[in-house]
């Protein structure tokens, strides 16, 4: 089962633009992080954001169409499962109805003191998983 949809306004910023006039292929992947810690932290119970902290482990994203300065954009984020401390996430940037890129990531969940790979507690998790889905 996986997440409702979780939809993150995104910010095209003059930094962002490379030489070819849009938007640089590393700028996604700030996206998708900041999407995926914002999406964790509107969810997730105030003692679990202090609890613990996420590191992505892996990241695979496909560049579909170009952003450009002053794009209207949001990212689409869906977390599609956990599995003992990983975290599985699908990311979509689009602007309106149009696909710019997609990525998939993985996140290991760390115990905030420790910095020690740990399980999330189920009813963590429950917070984030659709009950009908």
């Amino acid at each position: 089962m996986a997440s409702d949809p979780y939809h993150f306004p995104l910010e095209v910023e003059k930094s962002d633009i490379d030489f070819m006039g849009h938007v640089n292929n590393a700028t996604y992947l700030k996206w998708v992080q900041a999407a995926v810690v914002d999406h964790w932290r509107h969810l997730a119970p105030p003692e679990a954001i202090d609890a613990y902290v996420w590191v992505a482990v892996k990241h695979e994203i496909t560049y579909r169409k170009p952003a450009f300065l002053d794009d209207p954009l949001v990212a689409i984020v869906q977390l599609e499962q956990v599995r003992r401390e990983s975290a599985f996430y699908e990311t979509a940037i689009t602007r309106g109805d149009e696909l710019l890129a997609e990525a998939r990531s993985r996140w290991c969940c760390l115990d905030a003191e420790s910095l020690r790979p740990v399980r999330l507690p189920e009813h963590v998790i429950d917070k984030f998983i659709s009950q009908g889905g």
